[in-house]
């Protein structure tokens, strides 16, 4: 039977923690039997979880015996991780354990210097901060977990169901994933990534800042075919100067800065509107449905029509 060693440390996301004790206490294999020995551990008797306390039945010792360690994520992005359980984790790594994180765990294995030279993810509130402590690893903050074979990182809440029943189906095949997803009451796999669920807001730009008329008079004009000769017209400077104004105030150029706002419309309309494909990606400012659809895909992750099927 494969073991299992969830960690609880102090300020444990409740969501993350069950996640994988639901998926994995489900996978039966075909004659019955359960795939999985799960046991909860902790570097603590009693775990504060925030709505109650816990108290793991095993300490570091289950990294020994287990065959997938799992760190779900902690309320606290930037708590230190106790030095126990970051060595535990290397020993067990250079052991050849599996070890996936959920949500936020990503800093808990991020810690351990193990992601160094490696793509992973996060929550994508957390994705920044990931990336900016961790610079050698390469955060993509758009997909719903990552696998790099032995290390695997999962984004916020829900992706932990997906990374955890993707681990089922690599140990046990698609039968018994499917058959696992079917009793969580989820698909097996999702469309798209988690960048539809990342709010497309503009880079923000400072009250009063030479470029916030610009920004203003482009997002009520949105809709119209703009050109960057035509900003630099309004903006009363040539393009090149107003390139690099863009990239020190708003840290993008002109047209992503005007992409970002056309998608966010789009996006606002999906949501809170009937009107058809065709009529939305007139008024966001695209200049055909098949353009909109391709530019929101690439953006979002997901279809015009399937955002709106999960968001409306």
């Amino acid at each position: 039977m494969h073991t299992v060693a969830v960690l609880a440390l102090h300020n444990v996301l409740p969501f993350d923690l069950s996640t994988p004790l639901g998926v994995f206490t489900l996978a039966r294999l075909p004659d019955g039997r359960p795939g999985y020995d799960v046991r909860v551990c902790g570097a603590a008797p009693a775990v504060d979880a925030g709505v109650f306390t816990l108290q793991p039945p095993w300490g570091l010792e289950a990294f020994d015996t287990a065959d997938t360690i799992v760190l779900p994520g902690c309320s606290d992005f930037t708590q230190p991780i106790p030095g126990e359980v970051l060595d535990a984790l290397r020993a067990a790594a250079a052991a050849g354990t599996r070890i996936a994180s959920i949500c936020s765990g990503a800093f808990i294995l991020a810690a351990t210097g193990l992601l160094d030279g490696l793509r992973a993810t996060t929550h994508w509130l957390g994705a920044g901060l990931l990336a900016e402590r961790h610079p050698a690893i390469e955060v993509d903050p758009d997909v719903l977990y990552v696998d790099n074979g032995q290390l695997l990182t999962s984004a916020g809440a829900a992706a932990g169901l997906d990374l955890c029943l993707h681990m089922v189906r690599r140990d046990y095949g698609s039968a018994v994933a499917a058959d696992a997803a079917r009793l969580s009451v989820v698909p097996l796999e999702r469309e798209g990534g988690q960048a539809q669920f990342i709010v497309q807001d503009v880079p923000p730009v400072p009250r009063g800042a030479e470029l916030e008329p610009v920004l203003r008079w482009m997002q009520d004009n949105a809709a119209a075919d703009l050109t960057l000769g035509d900003i630099a017209a309004h903006a009363g400077m040539s393009t090149r100067t107003l390139n690099r104004r863009f990239r020190e105030q708003t840290g993008t150029t002109p047209l992503q800065w005007l992409l970002r706002s056309r998608i966010r419309r789009a996006q606002h309309l999906l949501e809170a509107t009937a009107h058809p494909i065709d009529r939305i990606a007139a008024e966001a400012g695209f200049g055909s449905p098949t353009a909109f659809r391709d530019r929101f895909k690439r953006i979002v992750g997901t279809t015009p029509h399937a955002y709106r099927t999960s968001f409306r």
